[in-house]
């Protein structure tokens, strides 16, 4: 399978729209799926808006669990790349990441004092 490296800059403002879950490679045992170095991994939702276009919505896996990442949230994706993939009749994309971290808001601006001075 070829990953493609994804251009995160021009993919607009991402954010999160499910919080990181364990990605279950059997749902009967509830048994998590690992990488190669034996690490959990987990996926998160991230809508994606570019150019005032439509919102899709992506699930991009990784190895570990995400820190501090909560839906909602404006992030930044690390090292994305994409796969294409067919099983029999079925096809589609999916994602890996490097990293996914929080964007921290922006400081609030001053507020004028009230009362004159």
């Amino acid at each position: 399978m070829q990953s493609i490296p994804v251009d995160t800059t021009r993919l607009g403002v991402l954010r999160c729209a499910i919080a990181p879950e364990k990605k279950i490679t059997n749902s009967e045992t509830g048994e998590v799926k690992r990488d190669r170095d034996g690490n959990p991994m987990y996926t998160v939702a991230v809508t994606v808006r570019q150019d005032a276009r439509r919102i899709s919505v992506i699930e991009i896996a990784m190895s570990g669990e995400p820190k501090g990442i909560e839906e909602g949230m404006i992030v930044k994706v690390t090292g994305l790349l994409a796969f294409a993939w067919s099983m029999g009749d079925r096809h589609g994309i999916s994602f890996r990441a490097d990293a996914i971290t929080p964007v921290p808001a922006s400081a609030p601006s001053a507020l004028p004092k009230a009362g004159g001075a």
